[in-house]
C-alpha cells in the first residue's frame, strides 16, 4: 500500500496510531490559503477531531520522495474545498505537506 493511500485511509477512520507511525517526528503541514503551520501533534489532533471530512481522493503521483494528492474537504463548520496536496518523504515518513485550497460553493 501507498504512503498516501495509508494517509488517506488513517484520516478517514480516525486511526492515530497509523497517523503516528507514518508522519515524521519533524513534520510540518504548511497550509497556503491561511499562512498556518502545522506540527505532527497538532494534525493528528485535528484528523482525530472528524474535522478533515474527504470525497473522491486522487492520488496524482507518488515514488520514493513526493506524493501529490486531490480531494474535495467538507468541514464541520461547512466550509467546502478543492485541496491540492504536496507530501515529502524521508525515510519513508511523511516530513512535510503543503497544500493549496479552492472554496467551493
Amino acid at each position: 500500500m501507498l504512503v498516501l493511500e495509508k494517509y488517506i485511509n488513517a484520516i478517514k477512520n480516525k486511526d492515530e496510531t497509523t497517523m503516528n507511525e507514518l508522519l515524521h517526528d519533524d513534520f510540518k503541514f504548511t497550509m497556503h490559503k491561511s499562512g498556518n503551520t502545522l506540527s505532527k501533534n497538532d494534525v493528528i489532533k485535528w484528523a482525530m477531531s472528524g474535522d478533515i471530512n474527504q470525497e473522491k481522493d486522487r492520488i496524482v503521483y507518488e515514488n520514493d520522495e513526493v506524493g501529490v494528492h486531490h480531494s474535495f474537504v467538507t468541514f464541520n463548520d461547512g466550509n467546502k474545498e478543492a485541496v491540492m496536496a504536496v507530501y515529502k518523504y524521508k525515510n519513508g515518513k511523511i516530513i512535510s505537506l503543503e497544500t493549496g485550497a479552492t472554496k467551493l460553493s
